[in-house]
């Protein structure tokens, strides 16, 4: 085929094109769309063989552009970044912290009562706290070194500590979560390390300060790292459990769907750091800074609970869209 051929061609075959065109750009019922594949289908044998007899060409350049607006109507497209990045918060991320609320709350008790209890049997007898170190070293870990690290950095250098600290522990929770041993080690291993320390703090009559210190950035602290945990199990349980799904599947889902609690928990950790860093060793009524504290609780609590409840009401899961991830494949039941 020569260029003469090639405008013969074309002269031929443009009302269909152009028809392949205007379906591409209309709206369609099901004949319609059979009749977008079929003339989609005959038009990539028209550049095919345009660009096999002739190469780069003007009528090639020109069909291409049809097959592409019309491959795209069959295939669909992306979403610009902003509708992604909006998306994310007000469906996706929401809707995967709501799935986690129950888990969440049996982590938080079961969390708490290991860490009270923790400290209640090593206050309660003077030979486990000397075991813990020599009284001197005691005494001025729960009058001085207790509160001091709380002002011993300045305030933004110590934020950004504790948050890119929490950050890593929750999204560690998160991504090895799957081995099912990884958040309850976390967890097991904070949990013991406050109840030591509260059983210092108790020895020396100081448990109230101890309270008062924590409370603050430790409500949303701690209940991030426990939505990090609850994540992380459930990843596991979705590979341990993955019902009428493949397990491949099943632990894909859920890992795509459960990694955007990593990512949304990296910015509740960083306003959790801004109340730890600006808030608790300030000079501020304690009053004040528990209720700055619970405000940032409770903006948190309900963002999962009615965002998040409003989001996976209307079918979200926090996984990708189809587009993004996939055609899932059906199963029954």
């Amino acid at each position: 085929m020569n260029q003469v051929d090639a405008d013969a061609l074309t002269d031929a075959r443009r009302a269909e094109w152009e028809r392949l065109d205007q379906l591409s750009r209309a709206r369609l019922d099901g004949a319609g769309v059979d009749e977008l594949i079929v003339r989609y289908r005959a038009a990539s044998a028209d550049l095919a063989e345009l660009k096999t007899s002739v190469g780069e060409s003007p009528q090639g350049a020109y069909l291409s552009t049809i097959l592409v607006r019309a491959r795209l109507r069959l295939t669909g497209a992306g979403d610009s970044v902003l509708t992604q990045v909006s998306r994310f918060f007000r469906l996706q991320l929401p809707a995967a912290l709501y799935r986690l609320r129950w888990t969440t709350l049996v982590i938080a008790v079961a969390f708490v009562a290991i860490a009270v209890g923790m400290a209640a049997w090593i206050s309660s007898d003077p030979a486990l706290i000397a075991t813990l170190g020599p009284p001197a070293g005691l005494e001025q870990y729960a009058d001085e070194s207790f509160t001091g690290y709380y002002t011993e950095n300045p305030a933004a250098v110590f934020a950004g500590m504790v948050w890119t600290n929490n950050a890593w522990i929750a999204m560690q929770c998160v991504l090895f979560g799957v081995t099912g041993i990884w958040p309850i080690y976390m967890l097991l291993q904070n949990a013991i390390g406050l109840g030591t320390a509260g059983a210092v703090m108790a020895a020396y009559d100081k448990a109230d300060l101890m309270v008062l210190y924590i409370l603050p950035h430790g409500m949303l602290e701690m209940t991030c790292i426990f939505v990090a945990a609850a994540a992380g199990l459930h990843v596991f349980w979705a590979w341990v459990a993955p019902g009428r799904r493949a397990r491949g599947e099943a632990l894909a889902e859920q890992g795509r769907a459960l990694a955007t609690v990593a990512i949304g928990l990296v910015f509740a950790l960083f306003l959790s750091g801004l109340v730890e860093g600006f808030v608790t060793g300030w000079s501020l009524p304690w009053p004040v800074k528990i209720g700055i504290g619970a405000a940032a609780l409770a903006v948190f609590l309900i963002y999962m609970l009615v965002v998040g409840g409003r989001a996976y009401r209307r079918g979200e899961t926090g996984d990708l869209v189809e587009y993004e991830s996939g055609t899932p494949r059906l199963v029954a039941g």
